[in-house]
């Protein structure tokens, strides 16, 4: 019987290279590089007396190209499909980048056992678990791996849907839904405390917020449509948050305000009198859509640095200065991470040390103490990060540095 389906082909290849193996390989290491079970290789070896290894260069097609085919039921599993047209084939988009199509290659070639063979199991195992948190950690090892690129330079993360409203409700007279938002907000950069419950009440009588870890912060917030900011609200900061934390407690403790509109002649000098801090809903929503374009970001004891300085009353400027310090490290980053991918193109060396890292990025004009270099590098080549990868020398000057992944910036 023929079944009528259609074929949808995504992607191209080239051989680059090929091989006919026999009973003498080392099966062990070629099941390890490959998708193959060893198992499966002896049954070809022992059907057959070889098999042929051929190495593709596969590079994803501008548009997908649905194929018609016939296929009888026992024709499905490797039958080829000839193609009704022709087709233009690119090598703008290959699915790996050269240097880690370059390394998997000579693994395959010199038979070298892979260097992360334990996150290549797990991600093995990963195949089968059909959900999307298993889906998003199959993802991000293959990322990490340098098997797959990022798609995009912002992040997908669900929270921006109500971190884009911020600004918006901040900017009208629903303060009950600020509050929660703001709660949300300090959450989300990563406080803790008791008082951070979005769904908790606030308001009079009561702090809108308090943060307990990794430091105290206690705080208003004041929504408005058109009005001003009045005295009232960093007065009603000052008597709640002594009546309620006591005067030791409050002293030590961050005092913020956020609040939409201008703040009244004297709600200004009060604010600055009591070392409070007032920035608007704008400067909190670009404060937190940092922190979840790119995760964990924020420094909370950087930013209490920047908190704690003169002047006070309306602090967007000490923020702001400080989102735009963040802004330039992740720009480093980026440039260091494309830095290291194309010292190892252009070198064909696979890895780097610092040195010669130092005086590559002198090359492209960025000024950055050698020390400072290998602290950033080290860090980029964490397990947490997994931007680069790191081979530990006898000290930091013979450690060796190499590309996995770009660190895509919007």
């Amino acid at each position: 019987m023929l079944v009528d389906e259609t074929v949808q082909v995504k992607a191209w290849a080239r051989c680059e290279f090929c091989e006919i193996l026999d009973h003498t390989a080392n099966l062990d290491i070629l099941s390890r590089l490959t998708i193959w079970a060893k198992e499966a290789l002896q049954a070809i070896i022992q059907q057959r007396q070889q098999i042929f290894l051929a190495y593709l260069r596969v590079y994803q097609l501008p548009q997908p190209q649905d194929v018609s085919a016939n296929l009888g039921q026992k024709e499905k599993l490797g039958k080829f499909i000839g193609l009704p047209n022709s087709l233009t084939a690119s090598e703008v988009n290959p699915v790996l980048s050269d240097n880690t199509f370059a390394i998997r290659k000579q693994q395959l070639e010199k038979r070298q056992p892979p260097l992360h063979q334990e996150l290549e199991e797990l991600l093995g195992a990963l195949t089968s678990i059909n959900i999307p948190a298993a889906k998003q950690l199959e993802q991000d090892i293959q990322i990490f791996l340098g098997w797959r690129r990022p798609l995009q330079p912002a992040s997908n993360d669900t929270d921006l849907t109500w971190i884009h409203k911020i600004a918006e409700v901040g900017n009208s007279s629903d303060g009950h839904s600020f509050e929660k938002l703001v709660r949300r907000s300090l959450l989300k950069l990563g406080f803790t405390g008791s008082k951070l419950n979005p769904e908790g009440a606030g308001g009079a009588g009561g702090m809108d917020f308090y943060c307990e870890y990794p430091y105290p912060v206690v705080g208003e917030c004041k929504a408005t449509k058109s009005e001003k900011v009045p005295d009232g609200t960093p007065a009603q900061l000052l008597k709640i948050g002594i009546n309620h934390l006591k005067t030791t407690q409050y002293t030590r403790a961050i005092k913020l305000i956020i609040a939409a509109g201008k703040l009244t002649s004297y709600a200004q000098r009060t604010a600055t009198e009591h070392d409070m801090n007032v920035i608007t809903p704008e400067t909190l929503q670009k404060l937190v859509e940092l922190q979840a374009s790119y995760k964990n970001s924020i420094n909370l004891l950087e930013l209490k640095e920047y908190l704690q300085q003169a002047l006070f009353g309306i602090a967007d400027d000490k923020v702001n200065h400080y989102i735009y310090k963040v802004n330039q490290d992740i720009q480093l980053r980026a440039q260091l991470i494309e830095l290291v991918k194309k010292y190892q193109e252009n070198t064909g060396y696979k890895r780097a040390s610092v040195d010669a890292l130092h005086g590559y990025v002198a090359g492209a004009s960025i000024r950055i103490k050698l020390q400072e270099l290998h602290d950033i590098l080290v860090e980029l080549s964490s397990p947490l990060a997994g931007y680069l990868g790191r081979i530990k020398g006898e000290d930091w000057r013979r450690d060796r540095f190499y590309f996995l992944r770009d660190l895509l910036i919007s």
